[in-house]
């Protein structure tokens, strides 16, 4: 697993040990941000569920002004820690080690963040926190129209539940066992 491009191109990354953590392959963080690149420059990034962190720390190796990682997870939050020391790119990261919808609340709260520009999110598939995520989100003064939100999921994941939790699906792309799905937050 390593940087695809950016400040700190190739550079490896770590992963939390065990099993828990399902780092996002290379061949689709690049097929990711290619289909995100002229979003990313002086973008906010949220990266719910960060695991490694890899994902944050491609926005910000391409040009995301700030990325918010959030993690549950000791393992987890320190891998992200290292991999932010090694990039050089923790001066403009703020881990924060909670669930993710608390994390969200507490990004208003605490950091009162004016707007996000891309939410992702890669959960355990088979948890189906999703739903909880998206109706958090909805709430959220800094999830704008324009907010792109992307999830991560099981390539058999149906998101036809999405409008019930304020969110339209605006595309979706498979890959062969699990597919981003990106959506908007339906004007209120």
């Amino acid at each position: 697993m390593r940087v695809i491009a950016g400040t700190a191109r190739s550079l490896p990354l770590k992963a939390p040990q065990g099993l828990n953590t399902r780092p996002t392959t290379d061949r689709i963080k690049e097929t990711l941000f290619n289909m995100l690149q002229a979003e990313i420059p002086d973008s906010v990034f949220i990266d719910l569920f960060s695991g490694s962190g890899s994902i944050g720390v491609e926005a910000l190796s391409r040009g995301a002004k700030k990325a918010y990682f959030v993690d549950n997870s000791p393992k987890a939050v320190s891998c992200i820690q290292e991999n932010l020391v090694f990039t050089k790119l923790e001066n403009r990261a703020v881990i924060l080690k909670q669930e993710a919808c608390s994390a969200l609340t507490g990004i208003w709260d605490r950091y009162h963040e004016e707007e996000a520009d891309i939410v992702f999110m890669d959960p355990p598939y088979a948890d189906g926190c999703e739903r909880d995520v998206l109706i958090v989100l909805r709430e959220m003064r800094y999830v704008t129209e324009d907010t792109i939100v992307i999830a991560e999921a099981s390539r058999k994941a149906d998101f036809s539940w999405a409008p019930e939790a304020g969110f339209q699906v605006t595309r979706e792309k498979c890959y062969k066992t699990n597919k981003h799905i990106f959506m908007k937050r339906i004007p209120i």
